[in-house]
């Protein structure tokens, strides 16, 4: 098992005889995108990019301390080295994602999409990644791999699901740089982009650990 999926399962789990923990996988994933991207943030920013309280922020942050993968600074959180590493190999998997307009693969009103590098593999039917997104809250999700320059859908791999839409799946191709065997995953919503967001990383990330957790 890889270790930042053991680091991610501890992060995401509770530590007895504490209550039921009111964050998930994916604020955990959003956290280190965040400290990735700004190099340090405070509580409020956490707050208000999770869509969490304070007290689940506090516990949040606890526990990626107890990984060692965060220090607190004055100005505010940042990434440890370990932190920095582990942040590293999940960003080479999931590496890009995109805001994408409604069309026959995206039905909400919201939608977000993300690339999730040569894990095709890992892929059955696509129910595992609309689960995982209905989970978070958004409306569901869409999978799609990347075979023979194409964009399919799982068991219908000579199908081209976007073969009526060149401008999205042209979309795909320019903000996603998709390769052979990568798998593209839509979040959808009606509510907000951050539900369809948070259910796109999530279908992803429980893609990952779902695979890693059984080899």
């Amino acid at each position: 098992m890889h270790t930042y999926v053991r680091a991610l399962t501890k992060i995401a789990s509770r530590y007895a005889p504490s209550r039921m923990l009111s964050f998930d996988l994916v604020h955990v994933f959003k956290t280190l995108q965040l400290l990735n991207e700004h190099g340090h943030v405070s509580r409020t920013l956490l707050c208000q990019e999770l869509a969490l309280g304070e007290g689940s922020i506090r516990t949040l942050v606890k526990h990626l301390k107890m990984q060692s993968l965060i220090k607190s600074t004055n100005a505010g959180t940042r990434l440890t080295h370990k932190g920095k590493a582990l942040s590293s190999e999940l960003f080479q998997l999931i590496p890009l994602e995109a805001n994408m307009p409604k069309c026959s693969i995206a039905l909400g009103k919201f939608n977000y999409v993300i690339l999730l590098k040569n894990y095709s593999f890992a892929v059955r039917s696509g129910i595992e990644q609309r689960d995982a997104a209905i989970k978070m809250g958004a409306l569901g999700a869409t999978t799609l791999l990347y075979k023979d320059y194409k964009f399919v859908m799982p068991g219908a791999y000579n199908e081209d699901s976007l073969q009526k839409e060149s401008d999205i799946a042209n979309l795909l191709i320019d903000k996603l740089k998709p390769k052979e065997n990568d798998v593209i995953i839509v979040g959808s919503d009606n509510k907000n982009l951050r539900l369809a967001e948070f259910g796109a990383k999530n279908a992803a990330l429980l893609t990952i650990m779902g695979h890693e957790t059984h080899t």
